[in-house]
């Protein structure tokens, strides 16, 4: 059968004709990219054809989204043109200014928002920029219109990471930046992430505020302004600002190389003439593929080896995250390199997130945060605490406590390390996040791969070796963690969890061959359950997706599995699984 008698099967399958809301997009998407990876590029055309129509639908779709727009951690999620399209990111910009003019009665969401006044904050202005995701610069252009309509003053980055996204909110002084991403969530999604003045996660109020004024919109039957509105391009605005956001980025770095230890241009310029060192940096196609040649300063030198650096809003197929089986392509590349040292990195669409690996051992978070803790304590001579998310392993506790130091460790989330932005060293989450001192309070991959160029440039040392080296002189450590998506979602699911409370101290589990004691609980996000020989579960439902996430650790390499069996058994025993 021809390309074309497929495709028209396949059309005709997943696409009602002049019925968006009917029309299956994504579905016939994922299938033509499967198509497309077993036959050839011939399917390209087909592809185009249904983002084609998944365009017309996010720019004419005048329905309220699917699902209720609702702020979270990250900013709110949801199908592009099925819940992100331009009339709903209209309203929640609206919903924004709203509540910037609702501040100037609330001193406490003001001084939340870090701003006097809406006119303080209209001065002062919004950087705006978006991922690789569809639709991002249409829908951009949008948000960028609501904003000068309503009196802002925008800052446009375009295509750019949520990290950079946040060095320039500082760098200029914005009162806040929008980022167009839902960060590393697959293909068929969109996102609205909004960072406030200080460029870190922004606070519940402030949040809960945003869904307030969108949902009063939604139930309006506001239509944003215009029901025939179409975006237009930015190309020829004169009403804004173009900025070069990786610049302000950079611009920070080197301003602040004081207080963290980390001298960008010194770094670089070690690399470059480091004959014996490869780095592959994977992109996944996300907005980094615009950042990389520029960070390392558009090297020469064959030793930066750049993977999936072009465009495709489709990720081939895959979720774009930082992961194992993502990995394997800068393994197998660094494998085939002769240089003694090796660092390689997978980064997320937005670049907030990053993993590394040395082509031997690959380092999550859970051990590279520890590790660059280490580094800036006793190669940079730093002084503080490290912070870390609960979920996170148990290792940058024992570094910190053979350093003499404190742990601060909070619930799940960026936005909760902000009591200790500017004292800790480092803060990082297991979902592959971190920042340090003297940078933004918000996650950034090129503040780790900066860091991770450095330890592996001073110490002479790959970051398996390192990672050794902190295992023998504190204990060995290994985590895992896993989601298994539900049915059950809010009240529901959390009552359901809350039948965990059975788990109490004293109480003896079977993991794998062993019975254990729980002899602790931390109970500030899901449930913590450690055991007296230092292993742990933790569970607790998502705060993005429908899924219910669970985090293990054990002392040795093989019970890892058996923790993430017993955290299954625990979740089928409650009625969360079947």
């Amino acid at each position: 059968m021809t390309f074309a008698a497929q495709s028209k099967q396949l059309f005709e399958e997943y696409v009602v004709p002049k019925h968006h809301e009917k029309s299956d997009y994504f579905s016939l998407i994922r299938q033509l990219v499967k198509m497309r990876g077993e036959e050839g590029t011939g399917w390209q055309q087909y592809i185009n054809h249904a983002y084609e129509l998944l365009m017309d639908e996010i720019v004419t779709n005048q329905n309220d989204p699917t699902a209720k727009v609702k702020f979270g951690t990250s900013g709110w999620r949801g199908k592009l043109g099925k819940d992100v399209f331009v009339r709903s990111a209209r309203l929640v910009t609206q919903g924004i200014a709203a509540m910037y003019i609702e501040a100037d009665s609330d001193a406490e969401l003001a001084q939340l928002l870090g701003i006097s006044s809406s006119d303080e904050a209209k001065k002062k202005g919004a950087v705006i920029g978006f991922d690789n995701r569809f639709g991002g610069e249409v829908i951009a252009s949008a948000v960028v219109d609501v904003l000068r309509r309503e009196g802002f003053r925008v800052y446009y980055a375009g295509e750019s990471t949520t990290g950079v996204l946040s060095a320039a909110v500082l760098e200029l002084g914005a009162a806040f930046s929008i980022n167009l991403t839902p960060s590393h969530n697959p293909l068929e999604y969109g996102g609205f992430k909004f960072n406030a003045a200080d460029a870190g996660p922004a606070e519940p109020a402030v949040t809960n505020s945003i869904t307030r004024h969108t949902l009063e919109l939604f139930a309006a039957g506001s239509n944003g302004g215009d029901a025939q509105y179409v975006p237009a391009s930015v190309a020829g605005r004169n009403d804004i600002d173009r900025v070069e956001s990786l610049q302000l980025w950079i611009d920070m770095v080197r301003k602040n190389s004081g207080v963290h230890g980390l001298y960008y241009d010194d770094i670089i310029e070690r690399f470059e003439n480091k004959s014996d060192m490869v780095v592959v940096i994977d992109s996944v196609h996300g907005a980094s593929r615009l950042h990389i040649a520029e960070l390392f300063k558009n090297s020469s030198s064959g030793r930066l080896i750049h993977l999936r650096g072009n465009a495709d809003v489709t990720f081939g197929g895959i979720a774009p995250e930082p992961s194992s089986i993502n990995m394997q392509a800068v393994t197998n590349t660094l494998n085939g390199r002769g240089e003694k040292l090796k660092l390689g990195a997978i980064i997320d669409p937005d670049g907030d997130r990053i993993r590394f690996t040395d082509g031997t051992t690959e380092i999550s978070m859970n051990q590279f945060g520890a590790m660059v803790y280490h580094f800036l304590h006793t190669s940079k001579n730093k002084k503080g605490l490290v912070a870390k998310t609960v979920a996170t392993s148990n290792m940058a506790n024992a570094v910190a406590k053979g350093l003499g130091e404190d742990v601060f460790e909070p619930k799940v989330g960026f936005k909760e390390f902000k009591p200790v932005i500017g004292k800790a060293l480092v803060y990082f989450e297991e979902s592959d996040g971190i920042s340090v001192i003297g940078h933004t309070p918000e996650k950034d991959a090129y503040i780790g791969l900066l860091a991770a160029l450095d330890m592996v440039l001073t110490l002479e040392m790959n970051l398996g070796d390192y990672k050794q080296k902190l295992e023998r002189e504190f204990g060995a450590f290994y985590p895992d963690r896993d989601g298994i998506e539900v049915t059950l979602k809010g009240e529901a699911l959390l009552e359901k969890l809350n039948r965990l409370e059975c788990y109490k101290v004293g109480t003896l589990v079977q993991v794998g061959n062993e019975s254990k004691t729980i002899k602790e609980l931390i109970t500030i996000d899901g449930r913590k359950m450690i055991f007296e020989d230092d292993s742990w579960l933790m569970v607790r439902p998502s705060g993005t997706e429908p899924k219910v996430r669970f985090y293990v650790e054990s002392r040795d390499p093989a019970g890892t599995g058996a923790l993430v069996e017993t955290a299954k058994k625990m979740l089928t025993e409650i009625g969360v699984l079947s």
